[in-house]
């Protein structure tokens, strides 16, 4: 299984295909069409050649059944999402989670049940001083 690091970035509409493998486990062109075009108007043309470039990369594999491609991930979701956010802490916020933190909850708050999470995540994170 490659390491989302040594693959090409992912742009949002890869990454929002890449959710929907993810969700799913293993899809033909028409289940991912059928999930986007509840969001967005799209074309079954563009799905597919997305999904046949975001194989071309790396990011999917593919077998053939029947007269259709089934195509899965060919990459972790917890690994590939490890790799955004470092990637988005390092260049947006030079490196400060705080700063990644703090722009979440002044953009959007949480709940209480996600602070309840949140709080037992930074106590079980917190390395040994």
């Amino acid at each position: 299984m490659p390491h989302p690091k040594r693959l090409p970035t992912l742009s949002d509409a890869q990454l929002e295909i890449m959710n929907i493998v993810w969700e799913l486990g293993e899809v033909a062109v028409g289940d991912v069409l059928d999930r986007l075009s509840k969001q967005r108007p799209v074309t079954r043309n563009t799905v597919q050649t997305m999904m046949t470039r975001l194989s071309e990369k790396g990011w999917l594999t593919h077998r053939k059944q029947g007269r259709a491609f089934l195509f899965k991930a060919s990459v972790a979701r917890d690994s590939t999402l490890r790799v955004l956010v470092d990637r988005l802490v390092d260049t947006a916020f030079s490196g400060s989670a705080e700063g990644l933190v703090l722009a979440i909850l002044e953009g959007r708050g949480l709940s209480d049940e996600e602070a309840v999470r949140i709080r037992k995540l930074i106590n079980d994170a917190r390395k040994p001083t």
